[in-house]
């Protein structure tokens, strides 16, 4: 789940990251009154979406009237493919330095990961493409947390001022705690601005809570808005299936999360371009299949299914069964290949001869036939 910038800001502050004063505003008055009190300021845009200065999503302004009519021209309007229903209002900052510091859940290591380098105000992606060495990285050790002496070294390699070293250090030492007790797979400040009195605050706020921690989560639980989310992946979560849309044409179901990531990188090896990430989980029952097949086909853009089971726990056969009895009672009108693999996959395959089902003996074959079916 995503927070707003103006719900991350107020994270941060309860775990004492300085932050700008600002408010959020949902009307053009709103943002006046605001002003009103800050002078000269920032109207800034609360979508879920990086890139807003860009798509001029970010004003600064000077007057109360300069802001009723920024937030005037933001509010109620799309930027970037998301309506805009809010506007944080802040004090704008007489900025001397802008650098960047995150915390990240890095899979490689299995650890979190702390990334902080002396180019903040820009994307990190690209810092990282054009000059990967201004990037330092700390692998962090969960049970200890990060220690001071290594967050100094961390701010020495990524060549941030040794004026404002403690200040930074405090910051990053407070982001990681907020990042732990939050169930955070992200917490992000780009910039973290030095001013130039010298003082290091969050310009901006990036904070994604993991799904999966929300029950624990109750203050930030109720952050959460379906019409910041995909249409379709909220309707996935309603009805509690893990699927996550991906823009393609290939649909992609399978029984296991690893399994259907593997077939994801297959389809893109093979040339195709995968729709969605949708894992059924241990079973394939009629109404689990039946409830998959309806969220993959919600995409207009799937022009195709394919199906990666592997038959450990649950049987091929039964698998099978499930697959036909669901697609049954739909009206299907894609191509959709089948492989099948484990317990009682022969049996499973055999089933299926004879529907409109396209069986394959491995991965890499399924890949290809349906890949073949949704190009022509």
């Amino acid at each position: 789940m995503k927070l707003y910038e103006f719900q991350a800001k107020d994270v941060f502050a309860r775990h004492g990251i300085p932050v700008p004063r600002g408010e959020m505003a949902a009307s053009a008055a709103e943002a006046r009154r605001v002003a009103a009190d800050l002078g000269r300021c920032v109207v800034k845009a609360q979508v879920h979406v990086g890139g807003r200065g860009k798509a001029g999503g970010i004003k600064v302004v000077n007057t109360p009237e300069e802001a009723f009519a920024a937030a005037e021209g933001m509010l109620g309007k799309p930027l970037k493919g998301l309506i805009v229903k809010y506007v944080l209002v802040e004090e704008a900052l007489p900025i001397a330095s802008e650098y960047y510091l995150s915390v990240v859940v890095d899979r490689a290591p299995k650890r979190p990961v702390m990334i902080a380098s002396a180019m903040g105000g820009v994307d990190i992606e690209e810092v990282a493409a054009s000059t990967p060495e201004r990037i330092a990285r700390l692998v962090i050790d969960p049970a200890y947390g990060p220690w001071d002496f290594e967050l100094r070294a961390l701010s020495e390699r990524a060549g941030l001022d040794r004026k404002v070293r403690n200040a930074v250090v405090d910051v990053a030492s407070r982001l990681y705690r907020v990042f732990v007790e939050c169930d955070a797979s992200l917490a992000e400040i780009n910039p973290l601005v030095v001013t130039e009195q010298g003082t290091v605050i969050a310009a901006d706020a990036k904070f994604d809570v993991d799904d999966n921690a929300l029950y624990r989560q109750h203050a930030l639980s109720g952050f959460r808005e379906e019409s910041e989310e995909d249409p379709i992946e909220a309707e996935a979560h309603r009805r509690g299936v893990t699927y996550v849309r991906l823009g393609g044409n290939v649909g992609i179901i399978g029984n296991g999360a690893g399994l259907v990531m593997t077939t994801l990188d297959i389809v893109n090896r093979e040339g195709g371009k995968p729709a969605n990430f949708l894992d059924i989980g241990g079973g394939a029952s009629a109404e689990s299949v039946r409830e998959a097949l309806s969220i993959v086909l919600m995409d207009p853009n799937v022009k195709g299914v394919l199906f990666n089971i592997f038959g450990g726990i649950t049987r091929g056969d039964v698998v099978a069964n499930g697959i036909l009895e669901a697609v049954s009672t739909m009206d299907v009108r894609v191509p959709m290949v089948v492989r099948m693999a484990g317990t009682r996959s022969e049996e499973g395959l055999k089933l299926l001869e004879g529907s409109p089902l396209i069986p394959a003996a491995g991965p890499i074959e399924a890949a290809r036939k349906i890949i073949e079916l949704v190009s022509r």
